[in-house]
């Protein structure tokens, strides 16, 4: 009898993919729930998730089942085994409840990278040039706000500082790079196959002091809510732009915004928030900050990419027993 995988989220692009990779292996069965006790309903005996040792998780049945908490994790079988998010980040799996159960997960590195990274890019032009703030004026047929150019900056021969060096971030920095712009970056260890030109720092004040803009990539967990807060918020020179396409928590917003109030921080540049999809109404009291909502991976290229990825990870994990991106707090399972 082939192994149940449950298509827990909405495929929209891997529809002919879920065929061909899981097809000959696997039984796959779509999600068919009212709501959370029903979806848990459905992996008791005789139901339609019955046996089901893999789930496909994505985040638009938020709003149906809930994030996959601790409750949740808890209410499966003993047969689910892995558990392949379509995404980068995994904030919204409890991955020590996973641990507890035996539960793998994976996600969907490098298949974000660019997308995310043309993301912050296109922040870090609008914030420099004030492009978001010049749309609105001609829309309102306003032509251009007066002393535009006081306030504006080209890219070239700035710093550009990067919070987490990863695959996004680095994707970011070689996009920066050709304008040029200066790299400097920190993580919690130097990145061994960095090109020269992505200078290093160990410490991270040091850094953001030498920083025209700071572009935040780490993931949200514990230890990263809010992450950037006061102090190297005010570590930034005076006049320096914040570009967040990681997750809204991991940046002090009340300390965010304290700073563009008092003009230390001149600009920033969002995609995401920490209440999505809540904005807090104060930043739109900042007319030259540019705003996004959460369009990091909002194209049909990179989400076809990241469906497939999360079903070779469950492809390889029935064919071998694991998967290419078990998560880091997995890698010791």
């Amino acid at each position: 009898m082939a192994p149940k995988v449950v298509i827990c989220g909405i495929l929209t692009w891997a529809h002919e993919d879920v065929k061909e990779l899981l097809g000959p292996i696997a039984e796959v069965v779509y999600f068919d729930s009212v709501d959370r006790a029903d979806f848990l309903k459905g992996f008791q005996p005789g139901g339609k998730y019955e046996g089901a040792v893999a789930i496909f998780r994505d985040n638009n049945l938020t709003d149906k089942i809930g994030i996959f908490d601790q409750e949740l994790v808890d209410g499966f079988p003993s047969s689910v085994k892995w558990i392949a998010h379509n995404g980068a980040g995994y904030d919204q799996i409890d991955v020590q409840a996973c641990k507890a159960q035996g539960i793998m997960v994976s996600n969907t590195p490098g298949a974000v990278d660019d997308a995310s990274a043309t993301t912050a890019l296109y922040l870090l032009i609008s914030t420099f040039r004030n492009y978001a703030i010049s749309e609105r004026f001609l829309r309102e047929l306003k032509w251009k706000p007066d002393g535009l150019a006081k306030r504006s900056h080209d890219l070239t021969g700035h710093t550009l500082a990067i919070l987490g060096l990863g695959g996004i971030g680095m994707r970011l920095a070689e996009l920066a790079h050709a304008f040029p712009m200066r790299i400097i970056y920190y993580s919690r260890h130097k990145v061994t196959d960095a090109p020269e030109w992505c200078e290093y720092f160990e410490n991270v004040e040091e850094m953001l002091a030498q920083a025209d803009v700071l572009s935040v990539h780490v993931p949200l967990n514990p230890n990263t809510v809010g992450l950037v807060g006061e102090k190297w918020i005010r570590a930034l020179k005076r006049g320096a732009i914040i570009i967040n396409t990681a997750r809204g928590k991991v940046i002090d917003e009340d300390a965010m915004i304290r700073a563009l109030e008092d003009g230390h921080l001149a600009s920033v540049g969002l995609d995401v928030f920490p209440n999505e999809p809540e904005v807090n109404p104060k930043l739109l009291e900042f007319p030259h900050v540019t705003l996004l909502p959460h369009m990091g991976t909002e194209t049909q290229d990179t989400q076809h990419k990241m469906e497939v990825r999360a079903l070779k990870n469950i492809q390889d994990f029935l064919k071998t027993g694991s998967g290419k991106d078990i998560i880091p707090e997995m890698t010791d399972m």
